[in-house]
C-alpha cells in the first residue's frame, strides 16, 4: 500500500491527485471507511472483496486498467480516502454498471480524470467510467 506521504509526494506542489494502482491502494489496507464510507455498513462489500472484484475486473479482456481515484482530503489526512474507480474499457455504461452491482455505488459516470496525474494511456475505442458512490 502506497502511504500518505508518498501520494503527497506525487500530487506535488500543485496538488494534483494520482490516480492508484490496485496494488498501491489496496494491499495491506484493511480500513474499511477508505472507499464509500457512507455504504460500509449498508451494503457495501468489504474492502476485500472489493479488491478482488475489481482485480478480476482487470483481467477481462475489454479492461485496459482499474485505478483508484483519490479524494483531495487524502492530502491532509493520515490515510488515504478513495473518491471512486476508474475502470478503461472498451464496454458500455449499462454493461460497466453490471459489473458493479452489489457495490451499492450510486453508478457509473464516464470522465471523470482529467483532474488526476499518472493516468494510463486509454486505448482508441476505450473510455474511462468512474464507479462513484454519493
Amino acid at each position: 500500500m502506497i502511504s500518505v506521504e508518498q501520494v503527497i509526494d506525487r500530487a506535488g506542489e500543485e496538488g494534483v491527485m494520482p490516480l492508484l494502482t490496485l496494488d498501491e491502494f489496496f494491499d495491506g489496507n484493511g480500513e474499511e471507511e477508505c472507499l464509500a464510507p457512507n455504504q460500509w455498513g449498508y451494503g457495501r462489500p468489504a474492502l476485500a472483496v472489493l479488491a478482488g472484484r475489481l482485480r478480476a475486473l482487470e483481467r477481462h479482456d475489454n479492461v485496459f486498467w482499474v485505478r483508484v481515484q483519490l479524494h483531495p482530503e487524502t492530502l491532509e489526512s493520515e490515510e488515504l480516502v478513495g473518491e471512486a474507480v476508474a475502470l478503461c474499457t472498451t464496454a458500455d455504461e449499462e454493461v460497466c454498471a453490471g459489473w458493479i452491482e452489489g457495490f451499492e455505488a450510486s453508478g457509473v459516470i464516464p470522465e471523470l480524470v482529467e483532474e488526476y496525474r499518472d493516468v494510463p494511456e486509454v486505448p482508441p475505442g476505450a473510455a474511462v467510467w468512474s464507479v462513484v458512490w454519493d
